[in-house]
């Protein structure tokens, strides 16, 4: 597996990955998962060993990290962890002090394995419970 951080416009296939988990698999509705902010973001991409694009997940600027998706046939083999581990190494990269997300529910143990805190409620968002999770950066 390898891992890359690239540009939105860069990988077509980031937006084939998304609509697959997030718009087919659990019914995020399109206008929630094209927010407008992808083409600011840092996004991490996995690939498996012929080259084709399986999971992703981006960065923005203020350390929010989001949009992980791994392809249902290749899940549970390392790739959101890789994935993760990437954002994480490029916060530190451009020294930001915190980074956040929106854990959904069944994702937050992985998340907390990486050393991110649950703070507050569970809330909805598309139709999905999350958890508010954020992780300090050490130098």
């Amino acid at each position: 597996m390898k891992i890359e951080l690239v540009a939105f416009d860069a990988v077509p296939a980031i937006r084939t990955v998304r609509e697959a988990v997030f718009i087919q698999e659990q019914h995020v509705p399109v206008e929630l998962e094209w927010d407008g902010e992808d083409r600011q973001a840092c996004h991490a991409v996995a690939m498996d060993e012929s080259g084709t694009v399986i999971g992703t997940g981006r960065m923005l600027a203020d350390g929010h990290i989001g949009r992980m998706a791994v392809l249902k046939t290749h899940r549970h083999q390392g790739a959101g962890r890789a994935m993760l581990g990437a954002l994480l190494e490029e916060a530190r990269r451009r020294r930001l002090s915190m980074v956040f997300l929106y854990a959904q529910i069944s994702a937050v143990d992985f998340y907390r394995r990486f050393g991110f805190v649950a703070e507050g409620e569970v809330f909805m968002d598309a139709g999905i419970p999350h958890r508010h999770m954020r992780l300090e950066l050490s130098d």
